[in-house]
């Protein structure tokens, strides 16, 4: 049944890749039933005619927390690049990349010393870090090394803005916090918001920042605004109190789970019920060890991957991420997986290999990423401008009865 599923799966997402280059008529006629053919599918896209991948391995590192607060965030990463690295390497009857991972405990320090470590290692391509605050440090590492980095989740403008050679898949900071203010004006979720957000941390600032400014293009109310630093977030019953007393009915909280479980469980205590509406940084809050996740009910959330979703490629994804890992995969495996199946259209594209050293591959990518459009699991027709950011649009879910759900 798994190898069934991840043929499937391979298929859809080479078959997604085929979708965009010249070849893509002859390349949907192809059935795929079979991992050989989806493999052959996806070289005909990517590098209209190269073939297939027959070069060296290239070595992709992986950097994230698997140990430590933020350990949710990076074992999903790590359990999707592992998967993606999986099936591309089976259904090209050969191995196209050589893939490691480190663990950075959500530290600056330990990031950049996982990335050292991984330089010793023969690394030429980056899919990581997964948090802001190590992206980064590393994006400063990377720009230095001219090494292709991608992050699957760090949103930070600072991030890409550290040099050509960096990119993201997720939205950033910016598109957070206007997309965010759009669809609360737009589906006048509330009248009266309340901010709780983190002013110690570039993620949260740069997402709140954003909302301000589009919350009042939008003619939405702010009738609190509270910050908190990461100093002194063990209590946040003082800012869900401000909230409480200015009357918001609905409190955006562009914050991590963490933090985020903890308004949660203030406001039940203070019987305080409004309507709560977070970025990607709350995926996870159900993964909490002995939180009551039925505080998280109605809780609402920008990310452009649910699990739920009826899409083919979206239904065989959590499949063969479910039987390989026993779990559900949040929106940061689906940017992680993206970010593998990516970086892979554009190595077919651009013929490069493993016996490229890692400066050429990276120019190689850059070329490929500044014009090429990529169909994965967390949006359709996925382009990258030069600073590196994404274009792609985002979706809502809601927590229902315990589990996201599509809205």
């Amino acid at each position: 049944m798994k190898k069934l599923v991840s043929s499937v799966l391979v298929a859809s997402m080479v078959l997604s890749l085929a979708a965009c280059g010249s070849s893509a008529s002859s390349a949907a006629e192809s059935t795929a039933a079979s991992s050989d053919a989806a493999s052959t599918a996806a070289t005909a896209e990517a590098g209209e005619g190269s073939g297939a991948y027959t070069g060296t391995p290239i070595k992709i590192g992986g950097i994230g927390p698997i140990t430590g607060a933020a350990a949710v965030y990076g074992q999903a990463v790590k359990n999707a690049e592992e998967l993606a690295v999986k099936e591309i390497n089976a259904a090209n009857g050969s191995d196209v990349f050589e893939w490691k991972f480190e663990d950075d405990e959500h530290d600056a320090e330990k990031s950049v010393n996982a990335y050292n470590t991984l330089k010793d290692w023969g690394l030429q391509v980056l899919a990581g870090p997964v948090t802001t605050t190590p992206s980064l440090a590393v994006a400063a590492e990377t720009a230095n090394d001219n090494i292709f980095m991608m992050t699957p989740s760090a949103s930070a403008v600072d991030v890409i803005a550290a040099g050509d050679n960096v990119f993201q898949i997720c939205f950033t900071d910016p598109n957070q916090g206007v997309a965010s203010a759009d669809y609360i004006a737009d589906n006048q979720l509330g009248t009266k918001v309340g901010i709780i957000y983190d002013s110690s941390d570039a993620y949260s600032r740069g997402v709140h920042d954003k909302f301000q400014a589009e919350a009042a293009e939008k003619g939405l109310e702010i009738v609190a605004d509270e910050a908190f630093t990461s100093d002194n977030k063990s209590d946040l019953s003082t800012q869900v109190a401000k909230c409480q007393e200015a009357g918001a009915d609905l409190v955006f909280l562009p914050i991590y789970y963490q933090e985020a479980s903890q308004i949660l469980i203030g406001a039940n205590k203070t019987g305080y019920e409004p309507t709560f509406f977070g970025c990607d940084g709350m995926d996870g809050i159900l993964a909490i060890e002995g939180f009551d996740t039925s505080l998280a009910e109605g809780l609402m959330l920008l990310t452009p991957f649910a699990a739920d979703a009826k899409d083919e490629k979206t239904q065989a994804f959590v499949t063969a991420y479910e039987e390989a890992y026993g779990d559900t995969p949040n929106q940061f495996a689906a940017d992680a997986y993206d970010v593998v199946y990516a970086i892979y259209q554009a190595v077919l594209a651009g013929n490069i290999n493993g016996d490229m050293d890692a400066s050429d591959i990276c120019e190689a990518l850059k070329t490929q990423f500044g014009s090429m459009t990529f169909d994965g699991l967390t949006g359709e027709g996925m382009t990258w401008d030069a600073s590196g950011a994404v274009s792609k649009a985002p979706k809502a879910v809601v927590i229902k009865d315990g589990a996201y759900t599509a809205m």
